[in-house]
């Protein structure tokens, strides 16, 4: 697997970057949010990030995106990417029908992610506020969180309170914590 070692602290610049992706920095740049950013070979599974887990110093956490059986609640699940998902938990915890993964179309839609690359960053995108941010309670414990800018090239790492009290207070997604054992 390809990883540049180089730890950068900006945004790429003089390269060619897909827009979602520089927007992404651009956000971060505006609400004053520091990161440790990490080029390397596109990453669709937790596996596979365990080198950045190291290169970064910091846990991975995955993100879900998650429906209802009805197909009309969306939620964007991020956990520790050791614990094993249970839909039947998550969906009692917050009051839904059964959960099953959002198919590619709508999450392209809503967040405009494609798969491998779910991000709770995509939520600049999610203007019409139609996803429901669900974290771990676990994330608390730790003091940052790793997230793909929009693309799963790029891993930032990120402190977890400018995710929480800054990030997601902007993007408007007032996010419940779930317990997953």
């Amino acid at each position: 697997m390809y990883i540049d070692s180089t730890i950068y602290e900006e945004a790429p610049i003089g390269e060619r970057r897909l827009e979602k992706e520089m927007k992404c920095y651009e956000t971060l740049q505006m609400l004053q949010i520091p990161f440790k950013r990490l080029d390397h070979e596109a990453i669709s599974t937790i596996a596979g990030c365990q080198a950045i887990e190291a290169h970064l110093d910091m846990p991975i956490y995955k993100n879900l995106f998650l429906c209802n059986s009805k197909k009309d609640q969306y939620y964007l699940l991020t956990m520790p990417g050791e614990k094993v998902f249970k839909s039947s938990l998550i969906a009692q915890q917050i009051g839904s029908t059964r959960l099953s993964f959002g198919t590619p179309e709508v999450l392209e839609a809503y967040l405009n992610l494609t798969p491998g690359s779910v991000s709770l960053l995509g939520l600049i995108y999610d203007t019409a506020h139609k996803v429901q941010v669900l974290l771990d309670e676990e994330i608390l414990q730790e003091e940052a969180i790793g997230c793909h800018p929009c693309i799963n090239t790029t891993s930032l790492k990120i402190r977890r309170e400018d995710i929480i009290e800054k990030f997601l207070i902007y993007t408007g997604h007032q996010p419940i914590f779930v317990h997953i054992d």
